[in-house]
This record gives C-alpha cells, structure tokens and sequence, in this order.
C-alpha cells in the first residue's frame, strides 16, 4: 500500500475544469485558488467540458503526467469526476499510484494526504471502490447461480438490460471467463454479449448508452 508522507516538498499539479465553453463560465477563480494553494501556473490542467460524456483532453493528460510523490490539487472534488463511480475509481487510482490528493473548497475540502485527517478522508474512496467491486461480484454469482437453478429458457433469447449488462460486464472482466458459457448462463446470446461488451469487461458504445439510459436498438438474435 502506497504510503504518503507528510513531510517533504511534494510536486504539486493541478486540474480545472468549467462545464461551459460559451463563456457563461470561466476557469479564473479555480486557477487563482489552485496558485494560491502553491501550484505552478505551467502546472495546471485544464478542460472546458460541458457534459459527462465529453472528452477530457486536460484531465487525461494531467494524470498522465502524475508521478508517484505528487499531489493532485482541485478546487472541489466535482471538477475532478464526471459522476460519484468515476470519482471513486480515480481517486482509488491516484492512491494505488502513490499520488496525493488536495481538494480546496466544498464538501471535500477535508481531503489533503498531507494529513493524517486526509489520508483518512482519501482512503475511504479505496473502501468504496473495495465495496463496489465486492457487491457487483456478489451480484453476478447471484444471477448467474439463478441462471443455472433455471436452466435455459426456452424460446427467443431475453434482451439486454441494465441489470444483466452489469453482471456480463463483471463476469466477462474475469480473464477465465469463457463467452459463451457468461451468455448461455444470462439466457442472451453470445453475439449479444459481445455487442454490448467487450472482452475485458468494459461497455461498447451500445453498453454504455444503455447504462446511460438511453434508447438502444435492440441487435437481431440468433440462437447461441
């Protein structure tokens, strides 16, 4: 486990972002804080992002340029993630990496691994992630075990949902996990499997619209 010291000049870069670029918004007051909190100006990061699907050019590169012993530094911690699971896993990341993290201002303005309050408040998000990874396991044991209480059902195969796309996500992350069998067991092709997911667990764009919640266009199916 990465340990962080509180002792020490730690390199400090920082990351804005505004969630408007039509200039109704403007990245000035969060780079004047990050300045005053002893970032460099050639240090900070920044993107004008106006939803959570768009692109991240800045945030990409900053935790790109991260090295272990650094400290990312924001404003608030909902510059830093697109949504609550995307905060929690980049800040699990930044931790396993050794890297640090200072939030200024907001709820998460407790957050300074340069503390012992801090590395505290900064280890929870390893909790959380440790917890979600724990129940999204549980849960595809669960369906799956359901799956095989029932055997194949008979009939066309059921779409995809949200529920069973989590559970193929989770079980096809496992690098054992055999396609055919992951679908046979959630009553869904395998043509459907791979449609929504990739061989490494993550969501293909039809995946990600769905977990997104928005209208996808059910693919043709044929018996797995």
């Amino acid at each position: 486990m990465p340990v962080f010291f509180s002792g020490g000049a730690s390199v400090l870069i920082g990351y804005v972002r505004v969630s408007k670029s039509d200039g109704t918004q403007t990245l000035a007051p969060q780079r004047d804080a990050l300045l005053a909190a002893g970032v460099d100006p050639d240090r900070i990061y920044e993107d004008l992002a106006s939803g959570r699907h768009d692109a991240r050019p800045g945030l990409t590169a900053c935790l790109k340029a991260l090295q272990p012993g650094n400290t990312l530094v924001i404003w608030k911690l909902d510059r830093l993630g697109r949504d609550l699971r995307h905060l929690v896993t980049t800040a699990e990341e930044l931790r396993s990496r050794g890297i640090g993290l200072k939030v200024l201002a907001g709820a998460g303005a407790q957050i300074d691994t340069a503390s012992a309050n801090g590395r505290l408040a900064f280890g929870i998000f390893a909790a959380f992630a440790e917890f979600e990874r724990e129940l999204i396991a549980e849960r595809t044991q669960a369906g799956l075990a359901a799956a095989r209480a029932r055997g194949r059902l008979g009939g066309r195969p059921r779409k995809m949902d949200r529920a069973t796309l989590s559970m193929a996500m989770a079980a096809m992350s496992d690098r054992g996990a055999v396609a055919a069998d992951v679908a046979r067991r959630l009553g869904i092709t395998t043509t459907t499997l791979y449609t929504y997911v990739n061989g490494d667990g993550s969501p293909k764009a039809p995946g990600q619209a769905l977990l997104d919640g928005k209208p996808v266009r059910q693919p043709q199916t044929q018996a797995a």
